[in-house]
């Protein structure tokens, strides 16, 4: 079967669901919308439509709009999508009767609506692309989030999935498609921000026949979800980009690195790669072009250093996940000793737009020295946390006003905890910054994988770096002395601060133990270890200045307080 053949099989499925004569209820889930109900409200709306058969009821990623779960979208007779936010059971079964009755949606629930081509919008209701926070979003890799069911192949087909991979086996060879993401100016997403075509073409010039591409989801930040997010709502998307990755470097297998426990991306994931399997997408000759191409989940344990490209290939051959010696480099020394590339699932997620759309129309979206679009994660003290994919160049004030809608509380936001515990905090002064990758590293802040923590002015900022410090001497792997020592002997310092027996060197010896991290540790897990410490001192100092000063005797309830440390094995 080739793939005009399935495109018509797809697009017939999908006007089927959108025909007059039926109405389709798409349920939000995903993570945020599973922690808020959802999974509830789709069983409810199930039986309720059990006897007619003109309404079917399916499960879809979700929007990002975690402030706005559960969310459910409803395409009537006439088209008009119609969405409905923070549903209860009851709200859900009176918007369900409302419907059936009357045809016309319960305006007092509702968030937006979608208006087809042709159509007229229903009066006193505002178009969903044109509401805060979405009229700020650009959306390329989430452009199907909600839209389509996650685990439907047919559904990713008919919206445009996976014209990039026939435009590249067709049309393009290896080398032109590696042009095509180099000449996009697509920078790694996991934090790193290098060049994704020059990292792709260390692996091409590598004659080796057995070659591994490796998708980096591991994503262990607190405050970072995106990664997962993309195989919760849209894994054939990422695993379109880690075919073409695989065909412009010459590789033959792929694989998907997924912590394990976080269930809904794992069997995304492997029913994707099976689908894609039954349609030839996958597999020997895919689609008669005779490129042949392999791809398999892989799970780690509980370690954040296995997001460290060399930890990541340690977890998949089946050891402890920690950082090797560098070089060899894993593009002459990878997975099982062979040449290795590995990219962040963002990353490939948004090679099947450069390829289908072209690199120039990539290129033209987002600031000069970072093309493209940032999917950023926003919690904390915000009024609509959730997943948002935004245009490169955004100013970090206008994302949290226009996008996040301001602090949730009474107070000012006073810091921004950015690019995971390792990349520390970022002071109100320099909210204006743009978000680009070179912006942000001239303020010290790095944008990381995406997650972004909001504080208000209550937040106690020594604490808040205790906190930060004590997960990274807990997720510390211990091979490297000055990481895992160094780890442990700053929280025990911070811990003394925090209670209120600090020396007056105090800060001088934590700085003297980060640069010893810096200089002495394998994998950035060490060598970054004083950078929140560092930042929230450059904003921060005076309350540093203010908990040096403290010295009293500290009561049982305080030592109660004291985080603990520990030291592996």
């Amino acid at each position: 079967m080739d793939f005009n053949q399935l495109k018509n099989i797809s697009s017939e499925e999908w006007d089927n669901l959108n025909s007059e004569n039926t109405i389709w209820i798409r349920v939000g889930y995903g993570a945020s919308g599973q922690a808020a109900g959802a999974e509830e409200i789709f069983n409810l709306l199930k039986d309720l439509s059990s006897d007619n058969e003109n309404i079917i009821v399916s499960l879809v990623g979700s929007m990002g709009l975690s402030y706005a779960e559960p969310l459910i979208d409803i395409k009537s007779n006439d088209g008009i999508r119609v969405f409905y936010n923070n549903v209860t059971p009851d709200i859900t079964k009176e918007i369900y009767n409302y419907l059936i009755q009357k045809n016309i949606p319960l305006s007092k629930y509702v968030l937006g609506q979608i208006v087809p081509n042709g159509r007229n919008p229903i009066d006193g209701i505002p178009e969903l692309d044109k509401i805060e926070p979405l009229k700020y979003t650009k959306q390329i890799a989430t452009k199907n989030f909600g839209n389509i069911s996650p685990t439907n192949i047919n559904h990713y087909i008919a919206n445009g999935g996976y014209e990039g991979l026939n435009t590249a086996l067709t049309t393009l060879d290896p080398d032109k498609t590696l042009n095509q993401v180099k000449d996009s100016g697509l920078r790694g997403r996991g934090g790193a921000a290098f060049s994704t075509g020059i990292k792709w073409s260390f692996l091409a010039g590598n004659n080796s026949n057995i070659k591994y591409i490796l998708c980096n989801c591991e994503e262990g930040d607190p405050g970072a979800f995106n990664d997962k997010g993309i195989l919760e709502n849209d894994p054939h998307m990422l695993l379109e980009g880690l075919i073409l990755a695989g065909y412009a470097t010459g590789a033959s297998n792929g694989h998907i690195f997924i912590r394990d426990g976080h269930e809904i991306p794992i069997e995304n994931s492997r029913k994707a790669i099976q689908q894609a399997y039954d349609l030839n997408l996958l597999g020997e000759n895919i689609l008669g072009t005779g490129f042949s191409y392999d791809v398999e989940v892989s799970l780690t344990g509980d370690s954040y250093v296995a997001g460290e490209e060399t930890a990541l290939m340690e977890a998949i051959e089946g050891k402890r996940s920690m950082p090797r010696f560098k070089p060899p480099f894993p593009a002459a020394y990878g997975l099982w000793g062979k040449p290795s590339n590995i990219n962040n699932v963002k990353t490939l997620s948004y090679v099947p737009y450069i390829i289908k759309e072209g690199s120039d129309k990539y290129k033209s979206i987002g600031s000069e020295s970072s093309s493209g679009t940032a999917i950023v994660c926003l919690s904390g003290h915000i009024k609509r946390p959730g997943m948002y994919e935004i245009e490169m160049g955004m100013t970090i004030k206008n994302l949290l006003n226009n996008i996040g809608g301001g602090s949730s509380t009474n107070n000012d936001i006073k810091l921004l905890q950015t690019g995971g515990p390792l990349g520390g905090v970022l002071g109100k002064e320099d909210f204006d910054v743009k978000i680009d990758f070179d912006e942000m590293s001239k303020v010290g802040a790095i944008l990381g994988s995406g997650g972004i923590i909001v504080a208000d002015s209550t937040t106690d900022v020594v604490d808040l770096i205790r906190t930060l410090v004590a997960f990274n001497q807990f997720e510390s792997c211990g091979k490297c002395f000055p990481c895992r020592l160094g780890n442990t002997h700053m929280l025990d310092i911070l811990n003394r601060i925090c209670n209120s027996r600090p020396n007056e060197n105090d800060m001088d010896v934590i700085k003297k133990i980060g640069n010893s991290m810096k200089t002495g540790s394998l994998c950035g897990h060490g060598q970054l270890g004083y950078s929140p410490i560092a930042s929230a001192i450059k904003y921060f100092k005076d309350e540093f200045d203010l908990a040096l000063s403290a010295n009293h005797p500290v009561d049982s309830s305080d030592e109660e307080m004291i985080l603990p440390t520990r030291t592996r094995p």
